[in-house]
């Protein structure tokens, strides 16, 4: 007979805590070598596959799953690609409206290796931060509080985080939580894949500092390190400001509308939890 796993309320701080402190490891790791080139990629890639590992470790430990079904090998590339495809298009998509209202401009081009060395750093962000608000917190909180809850509740933590950046903001929080925290939720209850969602974090990201050189979540990473040198300017409802297009109402307009579509792909699925209804294994 397989083993009940741990109480929902014991790992849930246990994995978000663990995890929380392996991202920030992860993270710390990568920025000391960001900007030597090649070697930033190279790093980046394998400390975020060090993370996922610490991720299968911990549901092994605690939910006695030894293959976790959310982070599926046979879904990793499909997965991954999907989400690359939809992070990068909806990114491009804002990027576009803010461009066609004066809010974007090209300046020059920036530097290849440090789009590559992006790439690196984007996959370990994207994998760190979506283990620990949708592998852990959205999805244990899923079980007690049911879909809905687990979206809004992980969201918000999501975008209060995005505050103590450089040059966080109460409204980018407050936009990182709907945009990002709907559809990332939106999209796991449709899919109850990672990889998905993973995959569209770090498209995202690298599209948005690392191509086109623009802010990241407040962090003031972008024209230096991008392909491209850009700039933002005008209204910060518009542009995001210092913030980053995340900031942005274009951004939660064009984010919103795929997370409304998962979550009625979710329910059509009938892969919406109630409160009281168990999480099927």
């Amino acid at each position: 007979m397989a083993e009940k796993p741990v109480s929902a309320w014991i790992r849930l701080p246990v994995m978000f805590v663990l995890l929380l402190i392996a991202d920030i490891v992860a993270e710390a790791i990568i920025s000391t070598v960001d900007d030597v080139p090649i070697v930033g990629l190279v790093v980046g890639l394998v400390i975020g596959c060090l993370v996922l590992l610490v991720y299968v470790g911990l549901v092994r430990w605690l939910e006695h799953r030894r293959t976790p079904a959310e982070l599926a090998l046979a879904d990793a590339l499909p997965g991954l690609g999907k989400g690359v495809l939809l992070g990068f298009g909806l990114f491009v998509a804002t990027l576009a409206v803010i461009a066609l209202f004066g809010g974007y401009h090209v300046l020059g081009y920036g530097s290849v290796f440090g789009m590559l060395n992006a790439l690196g750093l984007m996959w370990t962000v994207a994998v760190g931060e979506e283990l620990v608000f949708r592998g852990a917190l959205y999805r244990i909180l899923e079980e007690k509080t049911g879909t809905y809850w687990a979206i809004v509740i992980s969201g918000l933590v999501f975008g209060g985080v995005h505050v103590v950046n450089p040059h966080g903001t109460v409204i980018g929080a407050l936009a990182i939580a709907i945009e990002a925290g709907l559809l990332t939720g939106a999209a796991y209850a449709a899919t109850r894949s990672l990889w998905l969602v993973i995959g569209f974090h770090m498209a995202w990201n690298l599209a948005e500092g690392g191509i086109f050189g623009t802010s990241v979540s407040g962090s003031g990473a972008g024209p230096a390190v991008g392909l491209l040198r850009a700039a933002t300017t005008g209204p910060e409802l518009l542009t995001g400001g210092q913030f980053g297009p995340e900031a942005s109402i274009v951004a939660v307009i064009v984010c919103g509308v795929p997370a409304i579509l998962f979550l009625r792909l979710a329910k059509r699925r009938g892969r919406l939890i109630s409160r009281r209804q168990p999480v099927a294994s």
